[in-house]
């Protein structure tokens, strides 16, 4: 009984034993958390963030500027900061920059320089593959060739024909001449040493050699628009293989002029244009708007430049519709289709107004452009001492340099001209006062690149569009927006002091390397015959069977 006894107790001692020892271990085992258990999802857009990725100037994936869609006519500049986020889910379109409109930033540093940064489409995942591409990278899309046939011509030449039977462009007898989307036409070609280009009935330009000075080609362009005539210097070289030209200012301003311009002025101006009862402006009421103030001349100027190139687009598309008419009054306004082929399907429904952020990026070309031309004018020659070595304009690109239209530091371009692109494999037109930003760097093998469509008025490309645009075309835009920066600042140092502008430092001017040529007096003549040779060509592939005109 004894031992009976004795067994038990050990029995219930171990038994003690185990449950003081399990029962913590099992406890201890319902609480520990699951290692497969998934972790909380992280944000999409915080699978990207825009700050701190590279800049879109070399790769811009997302449409840029689409928080801006619903600005207000008329906003104050800097009052809609870049960089607000897109609504659109994953995208924020950031326009980043080292100073606000308005900043103290010095000409000649990188403070207030626009760098516009790369985002990833919805989401945070990539966007489609071909709206962009690594860095120096050529996305080779199908949608690039326009629609259409080319075919050959008797007696040498060819001619590239649309899907409705009118006549793209022709090549033939050492002239190209291209239709665009709008009924516009351009004709090209180059004979005894000379460049001819003619725009339409009334406008067009001849360019010259015209002086060497230390090792740099300079050419002469005198351009015709409606009887009147004016010459530009730009400075030729190549790179690539490719011969380009970059403008060159005849003259500089002093420093301080240019200090003015771009930094903030005491106070934000009211400026009236007196635009109120002029054509252009009433029909394109629904794409742009200007500013109600202007803290500095940088956004001054950007109204400036985008108005100029909306008269012109006015004007472009009065005398085309004139000529289809037979003639007919060529100051009419545009017909509210466009005229030409606007049927395409790649033509915009939906205008998308001139935003705040778009103006913002133009706002800054015109900084930088101020900036290098305070840079150079400290170096510039004195008037009558062109051959004394002096360096060369920082705003032109010499021989080796890549030229403005490719440059990382230039992305934003304003539409100067008619321009027939293609977009998803359907063409539609760019015009005048357009806005596209370039997102390659390297050109395919017809020297164009892609650039999205930013912003577009209602008969041109639909905004957020990726379109292929040679670097001729680029080069030329970068050309028309200097001259034109250079024109307003004419017109501010002339204005200065007066109607609300604040009086600005000197004035004064020194010449640039070379001497603005008189025009040259037999440019329109040449332009006239141009026409007119263009004019027998066009009839003669008519005879073949072809649609004149587009």
């Amino acid at each position: 009984m004894h031992s009976d006894n004795t067994t038990m107790k050990r029995l219930q001692s171990s038994a003690l034993f185990f449950l003081i020892v399990a029962l913590p271990a099992l406890a201890w085992g319902q609480h520990k958390p699951s290692v497969s258990a998934p972790k909380p999802s992280a944000p999409a857009h915080a699978s990207a963030p825009a700050h701190t990725s590279a800049p879109a100037h070399t790769a811009a994936t997302s449409r840029p500027n689409t928080a801006s869609h619903t600005a207000t006519a008329g906003q104050k500049p800097g009052t809609t900061r870049p960089g607000t986020t897109s609504t659109r889910t994953g995208t924020t379109a950031k326009t980043s920059t080292t100073g606000r409109p308005g900043s103290a930033g010095k000409p000649g540093t990188t403070a207030g320089k626009s760098t516009t940064t790369a985002t990833t489409g919805k989401g945070g995942t990539p966007a489609k593959p071909g709206t962009s591409g690594k860095p120096g990278t050529v996305s080779h899309n199908a949608g690039r060739t326009p629609p259409g046939k080319t075919v050959a011509l008797k007696g040498g030449g060819s001619a590239s024909i649309r899907p409705n039977g009118k006549i793209r462009s022709i090549d033939k007898n050492g002239m190209h001449i291209e239709h665009g989307m709008h009924g516009g036409r351009t004709v090209v070609s180059e004979h005894n040493g000379a460049r001819v280009v003619t725009t339409g009935k009334h406008g067009g330009y001849v360019q010259r050699p015209y002086a060497v000075r230390n090792g740099h080609t300079y050419v002469s362009r005198t351009y015709v628009v409606n009887g009147r005539s004016y010459s530009h210097v730009y400075r030729s070289y190549y790179y690539g293989g490719r011969a380009y030209y970059g403008y060159y200012p005849a003259y500089y301003y002093n420093p301080g002029f240019y200090g003015w311009a771009y930094n903030p002025w005491p106070a934000p101006i009211a400026w009236g244009w007196g635009w109120g009862g002029a054509p252009w402006y009433g029909y394109y009421g629904g794409y742009f708007a200007p500013y109600a103030v202007y803290p500095t001349a940088a956004f001054w100027l950007t109204d400036y430049l985008i108005s100029a190139n909306l008269q012109a687009a006015y004007a472009a598309q009065a005398e085309a519709n004139a000529a289809q008419a037979g003639g007919g009054d060529a100051g009419a306004a545009p017909t509210q289709d466009g005229g030409g082929d606007q049927a395409a399907p790649a033509s915009n429904s939906n205008p998308v107004a001139l935003s705040p952020e778009v103006k913002q990026a133009i706002a800054e070309e015109v900084k930088a452009q101020l900036a290098a031309e305070q840079a150079t004018s400290g170096k510039a020659p004195a008037a009558g001492a062109q051959s004394t070595g002096a360096q060369p304009a920082a705003t032109t690109a010499s021989t080796g340099e890549v030229p403005a239209a490719l440059d990382p530091a230039h992305t934003t371009f304003v539409v100067a001209s008619d321009l027939a692109v293609t977009a998803d494999g359907q063409e539609c037109g760019l015009t005048a006062g357009d806005v596209i930003t370039r997102i390659q760097t390297t050109p395919d093998s017809d020297q164009k690149v892609n650039v999205i469509v930013t912003s577009s008025k209602k008969t041109d490309c639909s905004s957020g569009k990726t379109v292929a645009v040679s670097v001729d075309d680029l080069q030329e835009m970068h050309n028309h927006f200097q001259e034109q920066v250079d024109e307003g600042l004419k017109t501010l140092a002339s204005k200065q002091g007066t109607g609300g502008l604040p009086k600005s430092p000197d004035t004064s001017t020194v010449g640039g390397e070379v001497p603005q040529p008189p025009p040259d007096t037999t440019a329109s003549n040449t332009l006239e015959q141009q026409q007119t040779a263009a004019d027998q060509t066009e009839a003669a592939v008519v005879k073949e069977g072809f649609t004149q005109g587009s």
